[in-house]
């Protein structure tokens, strides 16, 4: 059996068309703002993406970089005045941060309608509290991809492995208002292979080059690879290609999850500019 490739980009593209018709019906233009600091490669690279797409689709964008020994006070007073600023809907602060600035902090200070990452704690808290509200662009990118090839995640059996709180934890919620069963497994897991093989739907996104064997997957599961590890030169999911040997359908690495993070973020971007504005999502 020849598992079904899940593409990130077609679906990301149906999520921006989706974008591209309801600005045609508004009177404003949404404005992100992103903040980066220092040169980290990775971050330079993920930072001029989510510009590039938002200036593609129309938003207004702007990137501001500042030194990596920014003051963490000089940081959250700029994020006070873009918190005020009543021309920008959408605030991002590009992770990871140097050592001397509390994360936690910083995503604390970002007010909760502009916190296009969806990681300010009563962002959180109106996910599993079933609210609105904005939430982390990686498990919705999940749940969107999942969507858009027709998988219905009512009652299915979803085990996500990996508990963070930027993919696992979010995605559980997630899941859970979608009336899926979902099983949260890590590291501490008892005997992860069982747990596994039980999944209908199985989500990975541990940061594990190909922890995940086919003896680990259900015949005909569908499979969700959240993991990029970068090994010699070369981008490795946390699944092993294996497993498109037992599986039902995939999602490739590069070229699935990826794109949908970066189009959720657009999405949000978008959510966070309407409910601002009319407190609802229109």
């Amino acid at each position: 059996m020849a598992a079904q490739v899940l593409s990130g980009h077609e679906a990301a593209e149906a999520v921006y068309e989706e974008i591209r018709a309801r600005l045609r019906s508004l009177s404003f233009t949404p404005s992100l703002r992103v903040i980066r600091l220092g040169e980290d490669p990775a971050s330079v690279a993920y930072v001029r993406l989510k510009d590039k797409r938002a200036r593609a689709l129309g938003y207004r964008s702007q990137v501001e970089v500042y030194p990596e020994d920014l003051p963490e006070e000089a940081l959250l007073e700029r994020i006070a005045a873009l918190n005020a600023d009543e021309e920008v809907d959408g605030i991002l602060v590009q992770l990871p941060l140097p050592p001397h600035i509390r994360t936690q902090r910083v995503l604390e200070a970002i007010h909760p309608l502009k916190d296009v990452d969806g990681f300010h704690p009563l962002n959180v808290g109106r996910l599993w509290s079933g609210g609105k509200g904005l939430f982390p662009c990686t498990p919705l990118g999940v749940v969107r991809l999942l969507k858009h090839y027709g998988v219905d995640l009512r009652g299915k059996e979803v085990v996500v492995v990996g508990r963070s709180n930027i993919v696992g934890k979010p995605l559980a919620g997630l899941l859970l208002r979608e009336d899926a069963t979902v099983t949260l497994a890590h590291s501490k897991t008892q005997d992860l292979p069982q747990v596994t093989r039980r999944a209908q739907v199985l989500v990975v996104a541990v940061g594990r080059p190909h922890l995940v064997r086919k003896e680990w997957v259900r015949e005909g599961a569908i499979v969700v690879d959240v993991g990029v590890n970068r090994v010699e030169g070369r981008l490795l999911g946390d699944v092993h290609p294996e497993v498109a040997e037992v599986a039902s359908a995939l999602t490739p690495v590069p070229g699935g999850v990826g794109p949908m993070t970066v189009a959720m973020l657009m999405g949000n971007t978008l959510e966070a500019a309407l409910l601002r504005r009319h407190g609802a999502s229109g």
